[in-house]
């Protein structure tokens, strides 16, 4: 876990007004590499020993609550020099048996006010790159490296999906000094979070309506903790120690939102497919090209069937309602039911077009019984009337 920084949280006895905002921002990127990982043993990944991630249980979790546990690899740190000065970037890999990794950055932040964290949603560093450009570099040396633990890769790195996330140390301040809740400081300050969720540099111009929209799903446990959910990016206020477990949650479900997308494209071109080659046929496939269309969509429902139920136990928590409920409102953000929707209607067309091809198969073996039974019959007939002359 990177190292937490001292909180010097808002508002000093010297000076009660002056307001500093210490945490970090970490971003999660979620690849799709392939079908499928091969689970065997691996020692070692970029030149870094390979471990099973570990969430430590908080003591707001029960002593039964169960993560999904992947391989993962720490990296050496980089140092950069970004908008306000010099980072240390803290990066990770983690393997996914579904066919993906997903990578997350750390980069420490003490800032003034809200507005100050909007740069870092493209975090770009003084030579002119950006983080994005370092990240899909990494993605495709891991992907490169990881060949021969994959089933079926893609021929080339697909488009990630990023989110990212705000994390804040607690305890939060009013401008006078004095402690207060979490809820309480997001009621005053409803309109810089929102403006810093959706990348807005000017706070104020945002309307009421899309400052409650943008910070509508929030969720707190103690006092002093509070996660706020939306559609790109993410805050978190609490203790830096329990960051660790809530930044899973998110990364799961953005590695879920990308497989999801991954499996939906592969249904599309499946369809496409399907119906270019009943199409081509005049309607009606003969021979083997009937039965390598019917084994080509019978190995599609089985997959999807089965990497279904694989995706959806990654995201099984098991004893914590609190982090259930911050994945409800996650997967109401990335509209995961409406994709796992899409994607179930696909299958339904497949199936379909598999029963479409089944029923013309067997239509084309009743002919075949008929016309064979209609020929013995005619033999039958030519036989008696032959024999008995």
């Amino acid at each position: 876990m990177t190292q937490a920084l001292p909180i010097r949280a808002v508002g000093s006895s010297a000076n009660p007004r002056t307001m500093r905002y210490v945490g970090e921002v970490v971003y999660i990127y979620a690849f799709d590499v392939a079908y499928e990982l091969i689970q065997r043993p691996l020692r070692e990944l970029l030149g870094q020993p390979v471990a099973q991630f570990v969430v430590d249980a908080s003591k707001r979790s029960p002593r039964q609550l169960f993560f999904y546990r992947p391989n993962m690899v720490r990296l050496p740190p980089l140092e950069r020099i970004g908008p306000r000065g010099p980072l240390r970037l803290q990066r990770t890999i983690k393997l996914l048996p579904v066919g993906a990794i997903s990578i997350t950055v750390r980069v420490p932040f003490e800032v003034d006010k809200l507005e100050d964290l909007v740069p870092y949603h493209d975090l770009q560093f003084n030579d002119g790159t950006y983080l994005y450009d370092e990240v899909r570099q990494l993605a495709e040396d891991a992907r490169r490296e990881l060949q021969p633990q994959f089933i079926r890769p893609m021929p080339q790195l697909s488009d990630e999906e990023a989110y990212t996330v705000f994390c804040v140390h607690s305890p939060m301040r009013d401008a006078a000094g004095e402690p207060i809740s979490a809820e309480q400081w997001l009621g005053d300050h409803r309109q810089s979070v929102a403006a810093l969720l959706t990348e807005e540099t000017r706070p104020r111009q945002l309307s009421d309506q899309e400052a409650d929209e943008s910070t509508s799903k929030y969720y707190s446990y103690y006092e002093q903790d509070l996660v706020v959910v939306d559609w790109d990016a993410a805050l978190i206020i609490d203790e830096p120690r329990y960051f660790d477990e809530v930044l899973h949650i998110m990364e799961l479900a953005n590695l879920q939102l990308a497989e999801l997308e991954a499996y939906d494209r592969i249904l599309d071109n499946a369809v496409d497919r399907s119906y270019r080659d009943i199409g081509g046929g005049g309607g009606r496939l003969r021979g083997r090209q009937n039965n390598r269309v019917q084994r080509e969509l019978q190995e599609i429902r089985i997959d999807f069937a089965r990497l279904s139920d694989e995706l959806s136990n990654i995201t099984k928590f098991f004893g914590d309602w609190h982090l259930a409920r911050i994945y409800q409102g996650l997967s109401q953000r990335f509209h995961l039911s409406d994709w796992h929707r899409t994607i179930d209607e696909k299958l339904k067309t497949l199936d379909d077009l598999y029963q479409i091809l089944r029923h013309d198969q067997t239509n084309r073996w009743m002919l075949l019984l008929e016309v064979m039974i209609v020929l013995l019959f005619i033999i039958d007939v030519v036989l008696l009337l032959f024999g008995g002359k």
